[in-house]
């Protein structure tokens, strides 16, 4: 049975359905990481991004946050959780499926 699912989000969008994926996945007792990069890291800075801590693991690509512009704390993204895109090689290692928005 699959329970490790990868999301790569790389878009600016569609954070709703991020969201719901996650949620969805977590209450069927799914093991969720989460990477925001490019584009995707901007939705770090809208209030509904909270809903995401706790259901999953978080990262975030250091050098696309930077490139955005962003700094300062993100919810449930620790210092750790700025990282490369080694982290998402890592997860696409880890995960049974995987899913890019």
């Amino acid at each position: 049975m699959a329970d490790n699912l990868g999301i790569l989000v790389c878009s600016a969008n569609h954070l709703d359905y991020v969201i719901a994926l996650t949620s969805a996945a977590h209450d069927k007792g799914k093991n969720v990481r989460i990477f925001f990069t490019g584009k995707g890291v901007l939705l770090t800075q809208k209030p509904e991004f909270e809903q995401l801590v706790g259901k999953a693991k978080l990262s975030v690509c250091d050098v696309s946050f930077r490139a955005n512009n962003l700094s300062g704390d993100v919810p449930g993204v620790g210092f750790k959780d700025f990282a490369t895109q080694a982290r998402n090689a890592e997860m696409i290692e880890w995960c049974d499926r995987y899913v890019v928005l």
